[in-house]
């Protein structure tokens, strides 16, 4: 624990960052208060996640990763550099960043890797695939097993390899119903939230 520096700045648990003994922190490295670190990961340096997260078993954050508050991060993932992760985003078990479009095991490619973007609220299905370079939109949705080799929209479903947008979801995560192809407003059906769609983008309309 000797290399974990709290970050108390933003969190709601009041409690300790929890680093389980098989994991490894590396010197230096910021871990938010709240956050829980479970069996057999390994967190490199100058890496910064934040408040309340989870992290599961056998996860990897490569060096200057940074992780924003709230994150749910399930076993096997590997976070690799240049990945910047929002808060309140979801990576489901066994999904996969990547940093190099084209790696060779003899060219060293370390002043190529590309930035990934993921928004705050999004989720990523287990054993996806997100190709570097992307921004995965806010609340957006990406299916179990898909390959993202582009950006996806805010509050976006996209499924398939590669992956395309099949839907669009709000913010509770429950899927908007649009009725025709031309509507363009629809409000959810569970929490009553409102969106508008123009141009294969959805906005949250503002309420009043």
């Amino acid at each position: 624990m000797n290399a974990v520096t709290l970050d108390r700045a933003s969190h709601t648990s009041f409690q300790p960052a929890y680093v389980h003994p098989s994991s490894y922190i590396d010197e230096p490295c910021q871990i938010g208060a709240g956050t829980k670190i479970w069996h057999f990961c390994h967190i490199m340096q100058n890496c910064r996640i934040g408040c309340d997260c989870n992290l599961g078993q056998n996860v990897v954050v490569s060096p200057g990763v940074s992780i924003g508050n709230n994150v749910k991060i399930q076993n096997n993932v590997s976070i690799y550099t240049g990945c910047i992760i929002e808060d309140d985003v979801f990576c489901g078990p066994s999904m996969v960043f990547t940093n190099v479009i084209n790696p060779r095991s003899h060219v060293p490619r370390k002043n190529e890797y590309k930035q990934t973007l993921v928004r705050r609220g999004a989720s990523l299905g287990a054993n996806c695939t997100v190709i570097c370079g992307v921004t995965i939109g806010q609340y957006a949705m990406v299916g179990a097993g898909s390959v993202v080799t582009r950006d996806v929209p805010d509050y976006a479903i996209v499924t398939g390899n590669p992956a395309r947008v099949r839907g669009w979801m709000c913010v509770c995560g429950i899927k908007l119903q649009f009725a025709t192809a031309v509507q363009i407003e629809q409000a959810c059906s569970a929490c009553g939230k409102k969106y508008l769609r123009a141009n294969n983008q959805i906005v949250l309309k503002e309420q009043n």
